[in-house]
């Protein structure tokens, strides 16, 4: 604003008079003769008194350059550049008697002002004029309470008066003068959910202490200082893309005293620690000009803490890019990242996660959408650091998308892992889960198809499934004035369904079990019929005053603080202190570990006796710690071993670093234990034997091959549903004769939908059918899975989530891919018989719907107009008296179900749209359907990429090669793809315009949009109270 420069100051917000028609006048703080400076905040106030309740009210405000406005303390619009005046009607605002009006300004540099006009109508026609002039006051600084009628307005000063309205280059802003001049969004700023709205434990109270303001961002991570002073990191600060990080300062009386911004410009920090006089972050490069990595941040006495220096470069970022790093009770630093971000540079050699790969005995597919296709193991991992930063152990690794992480009482590293939730309904999906991250271990996740299960012997399962959801923060209760159940218990947060879970930790030999509970909640989730907002939980500490501190954001929601406190009557004294249960095998376990990424001597006669461990942990440790000793030094040995646990244990190992010299002798030892003789667990282990021997070696000899097959089709089926799974993997790979037709008996006796598309993918390979087996297996396609079971826990967990069963947005081209691919691998003499089949199914598939669908058909829609935020002011109407099968035609109509997942139908392009109001509020899903691009999904985003040529595609990115990439233009054309070799492309970025196309709902009435977020809000639901009459 180069030309408002011609003035010295400029104005926010509105001033109340009795006069008609006075002129608003441009005001800003004195600043005692100085000019407004950058990022400078101003705050001013105006009291005024109303004879009766207005009949209408409307406040128009704009902010140079941008702010918020309150009326009696509730914000009401948020002004985000001075081109663009909010006008919000605040007539239910307003009370007859005493009022205030309040405006939060910001300048980001020249000239700054806050303007303003409360017309008031009542109902015998008068009207009454408030504006801003210079009988407002003013102050420097954000003291608690300030909106408030009843603050003591001490030391505040009156407003200079830079202008009056329509004068200069500012124009007549309220009036339509200038450009952009816009109507308010519902609701002015995202409001945090109410502190009312929440379940909290029993014998507990949660408070909210503050509701982030645009310019403070939308909030990820959370910490506090050696001083007990709370750093808040926000995300995606277009509103203020210099302020740096939040710290907030409470009070004696625990209100929120101070806010103010450190380490300028440093934003997208998704970890925080203060440790070693130093602020560590580790930031996830969003929109920061910081890229990924670890920085130190030090202070030169000011305590703005703008010494901002990388340490570790950490090659990643967006949603699965680097995330957390803490302080250990070993003095060290750890750090974590998602399955996106690639091992860091310089790792030491002695490092404990090693000799990684993908380790499937039959070929994999990749996710049905393309979702981190071609990203290869290790996945997501931790790192150990030294206090300086600079030597980096690889840990542990193998998780999707862990965010944070959390020390026990005893000291172990617990991790809350993210699901696939594109899985949901298929056999490889795991639910969300807190693992226990030991020295050296593996978890398991591989792109696409090729997730291990839990059970897998070279991998270590999780300490307690939790379900769906969306992984955030992860604290524990060290220092809380809580009982001792809650001090000694790490907390999980679920950002989708708005949980803050306590974890309760039991040993189990060198490792643990779990149970949970809900800690705090929307109470809707607890008890029906209550309110059940959104609650985007992202981080959590406990305070220096004993008290938990949360925070909400993300993704552009409604940025929250909020804090719980202990108000019951048992003991809150400290129980912070090591368990005395599994004590002994903990130790022996860290013995073991000793010897991890280490060659010794003397390790051997150590390790050998506790691979025969029946203690999984200390089977897992000790097979860590053989394979860092040359193989030739225990090759014999193993082969030799007659016990049947470290006999598996070691053939493992030698399985995962012997080659191919070693495959036939491995695989013949493994005939000292019949499958038959061995119970389900070691049945399992010496099948995964087989299965990485095959997957890193091929195929073993002819003999080899046919003594396995003859051996183990004896045990097929068996009584054992999970060895079923991995027999029927290993004697598809040996080519056994007989395994098709055992393996569709399975198929017709199955129980569940994930058992029966268990062996409808891993069957695609195959081979010798006969015609009649090809019937039977095509026939699956169309098979109506309405009334299947589902395995284990699945439905539960939906149910905890307070959402009802959906398979997963990729169900549909999952079985698509399938259905190719099965198609593809038929013998040139079944193509005549059998292509029409697959032609027919592809037809049904291509749709998204059951062929008893829940949906109407769609129909022709006229256009009605072009539908902005500021046609919605009050979304209430939302919540009564909408119509249920309007709503879902208009879902129909709109095209939602052709991108979208809802229950069990829709397409797979964009998100499941079932819970969406779990996660974000009416009005950001109004917004998400007008305006798609404003806020994207890494998730969902398309690929560009510019060419030497000039041209530049753009499309979803499907798969990548070393030397190409696929993408597909159009989603609701996934087969038309287009490919592009690497070496013609000089840039590729993520495309800022969303998939979804603007303007979808322009065919609707605004009644039909009111019943269309009804319809979104009940998850499908008729019973839903906003269809009551």
């Amino acid at each position: 604003m180069k030309a408002l420069r011609l003035f010295a100051f400029a104005a926010v917000l509105a001033v109340v008079h009795t006069v008609t028609a006075q002129t608003p006048e441009w005001v800003w703080h004195s600043n005692n003769g100085k000019p407004p400076g950058s990022n400078e905040r101003r705050f001013f106030r105006k009291t005024f008194t109303l004879p009766a309740k207005p009949a209408k009210a409307v406040l128009a405000a704009s902010v140079d350059n941008e702010g918020t406005a309150f009326v009696n303390a509730k914000s009401v619009g948020t002004i985000t550049a001075w081109e663009q005046a909010v006008t919000v009607d605040v007539t239910g605002d307003l009370v007859a008697g005493e009022n205030i009006l309040a405006v939060r300004g910001i300048n980001h540099g020249g000239a700054a002002g806050v303007v303003a006009r409360l017309e008031v109508t009542f109902a015998d026609g008068k009207k009454q004029s408030i504006v801003t002039d210079t009988t407002w006051l003013t102050h420097t600084e954000d003291v608690a309470g300030w909106q408030q009628l009843t603050f003591k307005t001490d030391g505040w000063a009156k407003p200079v008066s830079v202008a009056k309205l329509g004068a200069g280059p500012w124009g007549d802003v309220l009036g339509g003068g200038a450009k952009g001049a816009a109507k308010a969004a519902p609701g002015g700023k995202r409001e945090a959910t109410p502190a009312s709205q929440l379940f909290v434990a029993k014998d507990f109270k949660v408070e909210l202490l503050h509701s982030g303001d645009p310019e403070e961002g939308s909030w990820v991570n959370l910490c506090k200082d050696n001083q007990g002073r709370l750093i808040l990191s926000p995300q995606y600060r277009a509103a203020n893309p210099d302020g740096g990080l939040l710290r907030v300062t409470l009070g004696k009386d625990g209100k929120v005293a101070k806010r103010e911004f450190i380490a300028k410009p440093l934003y997208d920090a998704q970890g925080m620690v203060f440790a070693n006089g130093a602020l560590w972050v580790v930031v996830n490069k969003y929109s920061t000009k910081f890229a990924s990595g670890l920085y130190r941040i030090t202070d030169d006495g000011s305590d703005k803490w703008e010494k901002i220096e990388l340490t570790k470069a950490l090659p990643g970022g967006g949603e699965h890019g680097p995330h957390a790093v803490e302080l250990g009770p070993d003095g060290n630093l750890w750090v974590m990242a998602g399955n996106h971000t690639k091992p860091p540079a310089d790792l030491a050699p002695t490092s404990p996660h090693k000799n990684w790969a993908e380790d499937h005995v039959l070929p994999r597919q990749p996710d049905g959408n393309g979702h981190a296709t071609g990203i290869m193991a290790p996945g997501g991992y931790v790192c150990r650091v030294s206090p300086d930063g600079k030597k980096w152990d690889f840990f542990c690794a193998g998780f999707r998308n862990q965010f944070d992480f959390a020390f026990n009482c005893d000291g172990e590293l617990f991790v809350y892992d993210a699901d696939m939730e594109w899985d949901w309904g298929m056999p490889w999906y795991r639910a969300t889960r807190v693992n226990h991250a030991t020295s050296g271990a593996e978890f398991g996740w591989r792109y696409g198809t090729g997730k291990w299960p839990d059970y897998h012997a070279d991998s270590l399962g999780s300490v307690v499934d939790i379900g769906i959801g969306c992984p955030t923060g992860v604290g524990n209760g060290k220092g809380a004035k809580f009982p001792a159940k809650y001090q000694r218990a790490i907390y999980i947060m679920d950002w989708t369904y708005g949980r803050l879970m306590a974890v309760h930790l039991k040993p189990d030999g060198a490792s643990y079990t779990a149970t949970w509970e809900n800690f705090v909640a929307p109470a809707g989730l607890m008890k029906p019929g209550a309110p059940k907002p959104p609650l985007n939980v992202t981080d959590l500490i406990i305070g220096d005053d004993g008290a938990m501190y949360f925070t909400i954001g993300g993704r552009g929601t409604a940025s929250g603080l909020y804090r719980v406190t202990y108000t019951g009557k048992e003991s809150t004294a400290a129980a912070w202190e090591p368990n005395k249960e599994g004590a002994e095998a903990r130790a022996l376990r860290r013995k073991l570990e000793a010897f991890h990424g280490k060659a010794d001597p003397k390790a051997l006669d150590f390790i050998w006796p506790h691979l025969n461990s029946p203690d999984r942990a200390l089977r897992f440790a000790a097979r860590v710690a053989l394979e860092a000793q040359p193989v030739a030094t225990w090759q014999a040995r193993a082969l030799a071993e007659k016990a049947p646990d470290a006999g598996l244990t070691a053939l493992l190992a030698l399985t995962r670093l012997g080659g191919k010299s070693a495959q036939d002798e491995c695989l013949r030892a493994l005939g000292k234990w019949p499958l038959a003789s061995l119970p389900e667990r070691q049945q399992l282990d010496k099948l995964r034997v087989i299965q990485v021997s095959i997957a890193r070696n091929g195929l073993p000899s002819a003999d080899v091959v046919k003594l396995a097959t003859e051996k183990l089709s004896t045990s097929y089926p068996n009584q054992s549903n999970l060895v079923n799974r991995e027999l029927s993997q290993v004697l598809i790979a040996l080519g056994a004769p007989d395994v098709v037709g055992k393996t569709l008996a399975l198929m017709a006796s199955a129980k569940t939908q994930e058992d029966v598309l268990h062996y409808l993918f891993h069957l695609r390979t195959a081979k010798h059918w006969t015609p009649v087996q090809r019937q039977e297996y095509f026939g699956y396609w169309t098979k109506d899975r309405k009334g299947w079971a589902h395995q284990g826990d699945t439905v539960k967990w939906f149910d905890e989530a307070g959402r009802p069963y959906g398979d997963g947005s990729s169900f549909n081209n999952f079985l698509k891919n399938f259905l190719k691919e099965a198609h593809g691998n038929l013998a040139p003499g079944e193509l005549a018989e059998f292509s029409p089949i697959v032609a027919k199914i592809n037809d049904g598939l291509a749709t998204g719907r059951r062929a008893q669908s829940d949906f109407p058909a769609a129909k022709q829609r006229s256009f009605v107009k072009a539908w902005t935020m500021a046609d919605f002011p009050d979304l209430d109407a939302v919540g009564k008296g909408r119509n249920f099968e309007k709503g879902r035609q208009a879902f129909v109509d709109a095209q939602c179900l052709a991108c979208h997942r809802f229950g069990l139908e829709g397409g797979g392009v964009g998100p499941d749209l079932t819970a969406v109001s779990a996660r974000f509020s009416r009005r950001d899903v109004l917004e998400a359907i007008l305006d798609p691009s404003k806020v994207v999904s890494e998730q969902f985003q398309n690929t560009t990429v510019w060419l030497k040529n000039g041209d530049d595609h753009t499309g979803r990115l499907v798969n990548e090669t070393t030397d190409t990439l696929v993408l597909v233009p159009n989603q609701l054309q996934p087969d038309t793809k287009t490919t592009v070799k690497k070496s013609d492309v000089t840039k590729r970025a993520f495309s800022k315009i969303s998939p979804m196309p603007a303007n979808l709902a322009d065919g609707l009435s605004r009644e039909d949009i009111l019943d269309l977020l009804a319809f979104i809000e009940s998850a499908g639901r008729k019973q839903h109270t906003a269809f009551a009459k």
